[in-house]
This record gives structure tokens, C-alpha cells and sequence, in this order.
């Protein structure tokens, strides 16, 4: 196969790729735009075996098209985007092109260019505040209605994918949607490195290591068991694994939407309390207004990825998750 992979210099997107370098002999075609990816960690997969890489941007409309083109791209795994909550509440209208609009565009060269899958990363913010949450979490069918324009662009992008695959039946889908993303590769020799880190257990890693004198937690008056926000944690290899898997999936398979997590919350004062155990430090947590945007609890029913796609998380363990955040974060 031949595969772009935009974003592939990013967090996931390089798990992804490292583990395609490794395992496949597909021709890995990486787009990225290095804004928030690294150079670094393409040099480290050039150590696997050879991929071709462009430096560009997605609202390079005409020359995106190009690349499907001159390539002869068959299926596009589609990372690049825009992440931080707080930011889009602030700045809506870049995450409404960058990921809205720039997606939109993806899926119209990938029309034009016979491109047969496309495997989106999504993400449980489509959800929003969920209201009612059952034991088992959210499934897929739980009603969508995002609190922030991260979570809406999103969405809006997801629409556009279904909409393209009804009107073209060559065009088929996985749409993935991750709850929360954490730690890195075994050989550590790519991990997690955002610029400015906004994620909580890379910061909190940090703060176990002394780089950060102390960690935030924003809230400690939400409706949960100790006042502090809920996610499903989920390891980053365990979510490679899940997009390989896709790739593989839609040759026999109709298009579908999946959530990607372990189904199973800990809390922020949970995930704290857990990375002091696996470093045995003590540092310092101040508690901070809620940020805007952020749901009481995430969790996800991931009953239909484990039964359709025969996905098998490895690492479902947070003490895992914590001790391979750490061990990256004490090389960077």
C-alpha cells in the first residue's frame, strides 16, 4: 500500500508510522507541517527504514492534491490537527480551519485521487458533558454535543467523512475516537513532546522530575468521587496498534466509528497519587479555577472496537502508563 500519514512527525502520528516501519513494507508517505511535530523524532524513524517526508501545510489545497496524485496514495491516515481545549475556546476560528476546513479539503483530493481509506483521528470530546453516564461509559450512539470548538470541529469533520463515504462508495472509513492518550515507546525513542506540554500526565511527570515546581489541577469541585475531573487513560502503543489494525480492517469491512479507550476513569488526583507511587517522589499540587471546556467525567464503552476490530489493549494499566511517561520524560 502506499500511505500518507499527515501528522506523522506528531505524538501518535509517529507511534503510528514507527510501528508501520517495523512491522509492513508499505511505501509511508509522512505530511506534516512541524508546528507542533518534531524533526528529532523523523530522524529517529529514518533509523527503521527509508519514508518520504513534505514539510507542508494542509491548507496548501492544490499541491495537497499533488501529493495523493504523485504518489498514488490508496490510504490516508489523518492526524494533523489542532488539540488544546483551553485554545480553541479562545481562538475558534483555528481550529474551525485547521482542522474543519483543512480536513474538508483532505477528503476532497482523496475523492479526486481514488483514495479507497481514510482512518480520522477523532476524539471523545465530541461527547461533551455527558449527562446520565452508565456504568459501562459512552458508546458510540451516545448523543454528540460538544462544549468546546475543539470537540465541534471535530464533529463537523466526522459529518463531512460519513456524508463523502454515502455519496462515494469507494470511499470507506474508520473514525476513531480517543479518549486520553498517554505514555510512549518502550525503547523511548520517540515519545511525547508538545511545546508548551498541556497534557496531565507528561506535565505531571515532569513535576515528579523537578522540571515544573509544582502541578495544577483545575477543579476540585466537580460531581465526581473526589471533586477533580475523570478520564479513560489509554497507552499510545495500544492505540497504534488500533490504527494498523484499521488499515486491515476496511478491505472486508463497512466504514465505522469507534471509540478507543480502556473504559475505565481514574481521577487527576488519581493519576497525581499514582505517579508519586511508581517514582516514590513528593511534590508539590495546587488546586486552580476550572478551565473552560472541560467535562466532569469521559469514559468510554469500548465494547465495539474489542468485538468488531478484535482490538486487544497490551497495556491497560495506569501505573504502566505513568512509569513509560516517566522514563521518556527523564531522557528529554
Amino acid at each position: 500500500m502506499n500511505i500518507l500519514i499527515t501528522g506523522g512527525a506528531g505524538y501518535i502520528g509517529s507511534h503510528v508510522t514507527k510501528q508501520l516501519l517495523e512491522t509492513s513494507q508499505h511505501n509511508i508517505t509522512i505530511l506534516d507541517n512541524l508546528s507542533t511535530g518534531s524533526a528529532k523524532t523523523l530522524d529517529t524513524l529514518r533509523e527503521i527504514r527509508d519514508f518520504k517526508f513534505l514539510q507542508m501545510d494542509l491548507n496548501e489545497f492544490d499541491t495537497v492534491c499533488e501529493v495523493l496524485k504523485e504518489n498514488h496514495i490508496d490510504t490516508i491516515i489523518h492526524f494533523a490537527a489542532s488539540i488544546v481545549v483551553s485554545e480553541s475556546v479562545e481562538n475558534p476560528l483555528k481550529y474551525y480551519m485547521n482542522n474543519t476546513v483543512n480536513t474538508t479539503n483532505l477528503i476532497r483530493c482523496a475523492v479526486a485521487n481514488d483514495v479507497k481509506r481514510f482512518i480520522f483521528s477523532s476524539t471523545a470530546a465530541v461527547y461533551g458533558e455527558p449527562a446520565n453516564l452508565h456504568e459501562t461509559g459512552i458508546d458510540e450512539d451516545y448523543e454528540t454535543s460538544p462544549i468546546n470548538p475543539y470537540g465541534m470541529s471535530k464533529l463537523m469533520s466526522e459529518r463531512i467523512i460519513q456524508d463523502t463515504a454515502l455519496a462515494h462508495k469507494d470511499f470507506k472509513y474508520v473514525i476513531f475516537r480517543y479518549f486520553n492518550v498517554a505514555g510512549t515507546s518502550h525503547d523511548l525513542t520517540i515519545g511525547e513532546c508538545h511545546d508548551p506540554e498541556t497534557h496531565l500526565i507528561p506535565l505531571v511527570a515532569k513535576t515528579a522530575l523537578g522540571k515544573r515546581d509544582k502541578i495544577m489541577i483545575f477543579g476540585d469541585d466537580y460531581k465526581t468521587i473526589d471533586g477533580t475531573n475523570i478520564r479513560d487513560y489509554v497507552h499510545v502503543l495500544d492505540l497504534a496498534d488500533a490504527h494498523i489494525q484499521a488499515i486491515s480492517y476496511l478491505e472486508n469491512n463497512r466504514s465505522d466509528i469507534f471509540n478507543c479507550g480502556y473504559g475505565r476513569g481514574f481521577s487527576v488526583r488519581d493519576v497525581v497519587e499514582t505517579m508519586k507511587q511508581v517514582t516514590s517522589t513528593e511534590f508539590q499540587v495546587e488546586i486552580a479555577p476550572r478551565r473552560d471546556g472541560d467535562p466532569a467525567i469521559l469514559i468510554s464503552d469500548n465494547r465495539k472496537i474489542k468485538s468488531k476490530m478484535n482490538w486487544t489493549p497490551k497495556y491497560e494499566d495506569l501505573a504502566l502508563i505513568c512509569e513509560s511517561a516517566y522514563a521518556w520524560e527523564s531522557r528529554v
